[in-house]
């Protein structure tokens, strides 16, 4: 059985209890946002559920999962991670382990726009795994910015099933959509709020608290080429280099969506080597 606990809960489809300019920013890798979330939610989740309840086992705090590039939870995680150690030191209980759920399939569809149905289409064919071993008598917390139809939920459920888990187990959110009556792709309203054009990724991208995530890179990939090609000559080698090196780790060089964006991105690298090389033989 798995306890679940959420900071927020959705009730009105214009009233989070959070900013979704915020939430946007978040999603499109703004790691400061990442902050304030990942500590919200600690807090949360202390006042809740751990202060006056004895921890008599050890904490593993799991994010979402992925496979090479790391969700917009991760960033979340590593916050709600700090801010918990925090407490759990200060109270002399040994901080907090991590590990992964690992997954063996990537796609393109926004999933934010999907309904229940299509989420779990979409995703039921997907393998979780974790490492069963290393989680034998710890208490483990899985954590997720946000639970809108439970697929991904019930995707977890399902490995830990396969695995014989016996542990105990907190399913844990920044958010839930607890008013069923309002459609999943309320999802993509609050993930697009303050991204309405990569133009507007510009002012996360080129910030010092920039944190890349799966739907930065792919909404760039996927972006119509002309456009595509304006932005990217705008960003810095550095960005360029960490996109393209990020698009190859997850497999997306065999999306055919994805072909004509990287193919100019390669290019471009190859040009901006030949001409460093030139300007240092010179």
């Amino acid at each position: 059985m798995a306890t679940t606990y959420s900071l927020h809960t959705i009730h009105n489809a214009t009233e989070f209890g959070f900013s979704p300019a915020d939430y946007s920013r978040f999603k499109f890798g703004d790691e400061a946002v990442a902050e304030k979330f990942g500590a919200s939610l600690a807090e949360g989740f202390i006042q809740h559920q751990l202060r006056g309840n004895p921890i008599r086992q050890q904490l593993v705090v799991v994010s979402s999962p992925y496979a090479f590039i790391p969700t917009a939870t991760f960033a979340m995680k590593n916050h709600f991670v700090f801010r918990l150690n925090k407490w759990l030191a200060g109270n002399g209980y040994p901080v907090v382990q991590e590990t992964k759920v690992h997954r063996t399939i990537t796609y393109k569809d926004d999933y934010g726009e999907l309904d229940a149905e299509q989420r779990i289409n979409l995703i039921g064919n997907d393998h979780f795994h974790i490492d069963s071993a290393f989680l034998l008598g710890k208490t483990v917390l899985f954590l997720d910015d946000i639970k809108i139809t439970g697929s991904h939920e019930r995707m977890i459920m399902k490995m830990v099933q396969a695995h014989n888990l016996a542990n105990d187990i907190f399913m844990l959110y920044f958010a839930e959509l607890a008013n069923k009556a309002i459609h999943p792709n309320i999802e993509n309203h609050l993930n697009y709020y303050s991204v309405k054009s990569i133009v507007d990724l510009n002012d996360i991208i080129q910030n010092d608290r920039f944190f890349i995530n799966t739907r930065i890179v792919k909404y760039i990939l996927n972006y119509p080429f002309q456009a595509f090609c304006v932005f990217l000559q705008n960003q810095s080698a550095a960005f360029v280099n960490l996109l393209y090196n990020m698009a190859l780790g997850n497999g997306y060089h065999t999306i055919d969506a994805y072909t004509q964006n990287l193919t100019f991105i390669q290019h471009y690298l190859e040009e901006q080597a030949t001409c460093n090389r030139d300007g240092k033989h010179l």
